[in-house]
């Protein structure tokens, strides 16, 4: 497996890391996903995009909060990959954030993983 640091992005409240595993970009935002901090995630995001990599797995385990600035952030996303011809897995979701994707329904349109290796197992 590759698990060459594609790159990173930083505030106060939001780290956002990405990797290379194979042909999936991992993109691993910790701590609070919000309206401050969404473009934090949505430029790596779409970065990921422009240099080809279709199938984008975001590791969620670190993510402490997420509303509804960074779910249209992971959909918009979504969106792009699936035109691209791949998708976005979303794995290791704490509950406190998957409780926003099970109210607004949004777990329904995206592959969720219980972790990062079975997400990357598919």
């Amino acid at each position: 497996m590759d698990r060459g640091t594609v790159g990173s992005a930083q505030s106060g409240r939001l780290l956002v890391e990405v990797r290379q595993e194979g042909t999936s970009a991992v993109v691993t935002p910790a701590g609070e996903l919000d309206h401050h901090t969404a473009e934090l995630l949505r430029e790596p995001l779409e970065g990921c995009l422009e240099k080809g990599f279709a199938r984008l797995v975001v590791d969620c385990s670190r993510l402490e909060f997420c509303d509804s600035t960074g779910l249209n952030v992971l959909l918009g996303a979504r969106l792009k990959a699936e035109a691209a011809g791949g998708g976005v897995h979303l794995a290791g979701m704490l509950p406190v954030v998957a409780r926003v994707f099970e109210i607004t329904g949004a777990d329904a349109v995206f592959t969720v993983h219980d972790t990062l290796d079975a997400a990357l197992a598919e």
